[in-house]
């Protein structure tokens, strides 16, 4: 007990690291939220683009398997949404049970305070495990992501080979 009582950067560096965390959760919150709100633009228009195009054409099939791919990104999105708010929560509790422990050690209670640093310690290590499960997921979105870029770009070589750019007919009239 004495070394947090000797050392005025142990409570500051127990306080400090959750609310780092906590802050980099909120910055991936913002940015999958806004990812979320892109699939959400993206599977509109390619749904708008599926009704004006023939069933079976090779076009069609590719914008039903980019739709597929875009429900699929939703659903990995809201979970790593969730995640990464259950960890902005799990962080902003341990940067809390991180100031009561150092006022349990001030006060010199120390089972409690042995039982708050454990209670922090899990929850920190909760936090830490699903931010890591939740960047793991953002990166499978990526993947699927990519992939629809791929095919858009396929499609885009496919339908302009001829050297004619978007928008113009392919002969005169």
């Amino acid at each position: 007990m004495s070394a947090l009582n000797d050392n005025p950067f142990a409570v500051l560096t127990a306080v400090v690291a959750p609310a780092i965390l906590t802050n980099a959760c909120s910055v991936l919150c913002l940015g999958t939220g806004n990812r979320i709100a892109r699939v959400v633009d993206r599977t509109r228009v390619i749904t708008a683009e599926i009704a004006s195009l023939e069933v079976g054409t090779s076009e069609y099939q590719v914008r039903l398997s980019q739709l597929e791919r875009l429900q699929v990104r939703a659903q990995l999105l809201l979970k790593a949404l969730r995640i990464f708010y259950a960890c902005l929560g799990s962080f902003a509790a341990a940067a809390l049970i991180s100031v009561v422990g150092s006022a349990l050690a001030f006060y010199d209670q120390r089972v409690a305070f042995h039982a708050a640093a454990v209670v922090g310690l899990a929850t920190g290590g909760l936090g830490v495990t699903g931010l890591v499960s939740g960047c793991m997921l953002m990166v499978r979105e990526t993947t699927l992501a990519v992939q629809n870029l791929t095919k858009e770009a396929e499609l885009a070589r496919t339908r302009y080979a001829g050297g004619q750019p978007p928008g113009r007919p392919s002969h005169p009239a």
